[in-house]
């Protein structure tokens, strides 16, 4: 259980329960991909291009006993990230970020 259930749990409030809290290890990028990930979270990284740009983020979701990923890129006029979609392959995510621009 992570520190903030239990921390919940000594307070006598039940606000949130945290079911999963294993991070998942950084994804190795393919061959050939221009750009680095940089650890942001547990399981979320920024993908930064060979300018040293950030492009967007990528969420790496446990689903079903299988591993699949979320392309995220801030927008800055409704100051939130938007989903721009969820892929089981890494590639696909990483070309998202890099040519939806």
């Amino acid at each position: 259980m992570s520190e903030v259930a239990h921390m919940f749990e000594r307070e006598g409030r039940n606000l949130m329960t945290l079911t999963d809290t294993t991070a998942i290890p950084r994804p190795t990028i393919p061959p050939g991909v221009p750009v680095q990930l940089l650890e942001a979270a547990p399981s979320l990284w920024r993908v930064v291009d060979r300018s040293g740009r950030v492009i967007g983020h990528l969420q790496a979701l446990a689903k079903g006993g299988a591993v699949g990923y979320r392309a995220r890129r801030f927008h800055a006029a409704s100051r939130a990230f938007l989903d721009l979609g969820d892929f089981w392959s890494l590639s696909d995510a990483l070309d998202c970020l890099r040519f939806a621009r």
